[in-house]
């Protein structure tokens, strides 16, 4: 089969692909955690958005220069060396396990809403996610379209209900429950930069719709597209969401909620509003935990293809996809969620999540100085002086998000690297 006909991933399913991977459970408990900082919060979305925006035409510059899978890992693999690649790699599919197990038990939690047998012996909550991640698994190894195709409809699903407390909340807008401007009286500055950390959180994975690069149609004009279309898209449903869960629970009620949306749907609706809302919930990790399952497959691929990993990872089935790393993706998950329903370490997860995006901030900031090395060999004229303005900008960004994290998981994050090392050394 041709490397042509491999290429199933168009414009929508690209674009599926990033909104997939970044609207995953986050967004359904970031109206409560904003919930403290008031109306100035707002402006939070607003330079994680920009911040997003700089990170997308810094991708978009890349993937026009090497068109290849692997995305953050390839531009990095090429513009800075083997290793500072393979710290990518390693980091980055660490990242996606750790995403895809934290994702799954997720899933579980609201799937106990409809079957509470679930959630009421540990050894169901472990099968049910055990059997979720490896149907994911499987129908990526089968078919890279019919998961693309996958994607595209949950991803569809997965915006409605945003849609739908959107309407809620214009149908019911009530300004005398929105919040006051800068309620603990926290200096601006420091407001802003607290809630960015924060809600930059709900922006990582617009870069997953680099990584499949070998799969979509023209993907120098396509993917550019897609990395936009994906911000903007994710912005405007943010901020209008936020507003109208404002809009509908005073603040001293939205700060205790651990079920916003489902709160804000109840209170109009009744119970059937938190059926509604909960559906959704599940319909939207679902589709980030194929998005992430897609991305692991092919960092690894790519990592393969270029010596950083064995020729195992190389190994295609007659669709094209890369058997080997899905398997392998698969039992590092089912061993990360033994050991949390053995051992009940469910904070592990929430620290893994953080790792995760931390993993990904890194791989930000790595491009931004690979692109800003290629520019250096560009014609001198006003587009070469914008690049280097661009790559400046996105890492002062993803600069910025890193120090959000706090200096522990900094350190956790180089502990993880040192841990990788010794695989590039053997392999070297």
């Amino acid at each position: 089969m041709s490397s042509e006909q491999h290429r199933v991933i168009g414009f929508w399913r690209g674009w599926s692909i990033a909104v997939g991977c970044a609207i995953g459970s986050g967004i359904f408990m970031m109206p409560t955690m904003l919930a403290p900082y008031g109306m100035l919060g707002f402006g939070g979305w607003i330079i994680a958005g920009g911040g997003s925006i700089l990170v997308a035409l810094t991708m978009a510059r890349l993937v026009k220069r090497i068109p290849k899978t692997g995305g953050p890992y390839v531009y990095v693999n090429e513009g800075l060396g083997n290793f500072s690649g393979f710290i990518i790699a390693w980091t980055y599919w660490v990242a996606c396990i750790s995403a895809i197990a934290g994702i799954s038990i997720a899933f579980v939690g609201y799937l106990s809403f409809f079957i509470p047998t679930i959630s009421s012996a540990p050894i169901y909550s472990l099968f049910a996610s055990l059997i979720l991640v490896w149907t994911i698994v499987i129908l990526n190894i089968k078919s890279l379209e019919n998961s693309s195709k996958f994607q595209l409809i949950s991803t569809i699903l997965k915006i409605l209900p945003l849609i739908f407390i959107i309407f809620l909340g214009a149908a019911n807008f009530n300004n005398s429950n929105l919040p006051d401007l800068n309620p603990g009286n926290l200096h601006p500055i420091s407001l802003l930069a607290t809630v960015t950390t924060l809600v930059m959180w709900s922006f990582i994975g617009i870069e997953t719709a680099t990584v499949p690069a070998d799969n979509v149609i023209n993907p120098q004009e396509t993917i550019p597209k897609v990395l936009i279309a994906s911000v903007l898209t994710i912005l405007i449903l943010y901020i209008l969401v936020s507003i109208a869960i404002a809009a509908i629970v005073p603040a001293n009620e939205l700060i205790n909620s651990s079920a916003p949306f489902a709160l804000a749907a109840t209170k109009i609706l009744g119970v059937t509003g938190g059926i509604i809302i909960s559906i959704g919930a599940l319909i939207s990790t679902l589709g980030s935990l194929n998005a992430n399952t897609l991305t692991a497959g092919n960092i690894s691929l790519a990592a393969a293809r270029d010596g950083l990993l064995p020729s195992k990872f190389i190994m295609l089935t007659k669709a094209g996809t890369p058997v080997f790393t899905y398997l392998l993706t698969g039992s590092f998950v089912s061993v990360l969620l033994i050991l949390n329903y053995t051992k009940g370490i469910v904070n592990a997860f929430v620290f893994m999540a953080m790792l995760s995006t931390l993993s990904t901030l890194i791989a930000y900031a790595f491009c931004a100085i690979a692109e800003f090395k290629f520019v250096q060999t560009d014609e001198k004229n006003q587009e070469r002086n914008n690049a280097l303005l661009l790559s400046c900008g996105t890492f002062l960004y993803a600069f910025f998000a890193i120090w959000g994290a706090g200096i522990e998981m900094i350190i956790y994050s180089l502990i993880l690297i040192l841990i990788g090392t010794p695989i590039y050394l053997l392999k070297k």
